[in-house]
């Protein structure tokens, strides 16, 4: 055998073993891949909860919104009702947990007339308040029910939000030179609505709340 022929043979056994891969170079891409993977769905994982938390909080930014909105169109429409035309006593009365007053909305009666509305919050329990909104059409307030009682009629009752902790309800008072707010309103003896009203509370997820609804007869009266 020539050195020419001895040479070819060794060159083709060593193109054979250069071929494939050893078990070393196959572990370490199958760590690497693996590695890779992991980090794939990490990123996934971590992108999938960050939009899910977005959405969650996009939701509660709505549902807020809605419940505020409502509450703002009752409120701002209040209407300084009185029994006779010569009776000076105006039907709002309020304290800290509940409101009651006369409205000139009625999403009952499709927005035409004016309704009797309580809004109200139940004592707090382990799972917080309830506030409920209660409206009665048509309106009949006599004298003695300025004191607080029901005139019958239609009533409807919607949940407007649960779970409310450190619900408060505050009135503004217009005759004051500075911004007081007073945790009671009876407005058979100060003949006249309050200013605004104040609801503040603390969320099921912890978020702190503060609205100011002023009413708008009273913001006319005051600006004319």
């Amino acid at each position: 055998m020539t050195i020419l022929g001895l040479n070819s043979k060794l060159e083709t056994r060593n193109s054979k073993r250069q071929s494939g891969f050893t078990l070393i170079e196959v572990t370490i891409a199958i760590t690497l891949l693996t590695l890779i993977v992991l980090m794939l769905y990490g990123s996934f994982y971590l992108g999938e909860r960050a939009m899910a938390k977005a959405q969650a909080r996009s939701d509660q930014s709505q549902s807020l919104r809605t419940f505020e909105e409502f509450l703002a169109a009752y409120i701002h429409s209040a209407h300084p009702y009185r029994a006779t035309t010569r009776d000076p006593a105006v039907y709002f009365i309020g304290d800290d947990r509940s409101v009651e007053f006369i409205s000139s909305l009625s999403n009952g009666l499709g927005g035409r007339g004016m309704a009797k509305v309580r809004i109200a919050a139940d004592s707090a329990g382990s799972g917080g308040s309830t506030l409920t909104l209660e409206e009665e059409m048509p309106v009949r307030v006599s004298d003695k029910e300025l004191g607080g009682g029901g005139g019958g009629g239609y009533r409807n009752s919607i949940v407007l939000a649960e779970g409310l902790r450190s619900f408060r309800i505050e009135y503004l008072d217009p005759q004051s030179e500075d911004e007081h707010w007073t945790e009671e309103w009876d407005g058979r003896q100060r003949r006249a609505l309050p200013r605004a009203v104040r609801l503040s509370f603390r969320g099921d997820k912890g978020n702190e709340v503060r609205w100011v609804f002023p009413i708008m007869i009273g913001v006319l009266g005051a600006s004319s």
